[in-house]
């Protein structure tokens, strides 16, 4: 699908301009599993197109799957999403919190001091508030003031 000397290149609204060569640093990957399942790069391409999806927000940890599925929306004339890759939440021992490493869910008794944390995870700094709708009301214009202005 790409040529060895191809460098797919992308701007992430929050790391900047990235670059992979597939090829290379890659090699093929699956398309369609063993079982007739199709992969997830090929799924995930076909699925946001079909929903319309034009902004793409995951974590960092995700960032390097991008070249290829823009290889593939290339191949199939798609268009390509706006990219943000989020940085992670790490716990004490530095893995990512998530299911799959056994994180423990959140405390949801005070839901206000965890959007702050998440806020300040994702490099909002503090953001006052009393309530989580007047938390939501003053960062969510913060955020898109930061990351909504640059296109692909």
């Amino acid at each position: 699908m790409a040529s060895d000397s191809e460098q797919v290149v992308w701007h992430d609204r929050l790391l900047g301009v990235q670059t992979q060569n597939v090829s290379r640093e890659v090699g093929d990957f699956v398309l369609k599993r063993a079982g007739s399942f199709w992969a997830y790069q090929l799924a995930v391409v076909v699925d946001d197109n079909a929903q319309g999806i034009t902004d793409i927000v995951r974590g960092q940890d995700l960032a390097d799957n991008t070249a290829r599925q823009i290889l593939l929306q290339r191949a199939l004339g798609l268009p390509t999403p706006r990219y943000l890759h989020t940085p992670l939440v790490r716990g004490m021992n530095g893995e990512k919190l998530s299911k799959q490493n056994g994180a423990q869910a959140l405390d949801a008794r005070q839901p206000l001091t965890r959007l702050q944390e998440a806020g300040q995870s994702l490099g909002l700094g503090q953001v006052s508030a009393g309530t989580p709708g007047e938390w939501l009301q003053r960062a969510v214009p913060l955020w898109a003031s930061r990351h909504t202005k640059i296109t692909a």
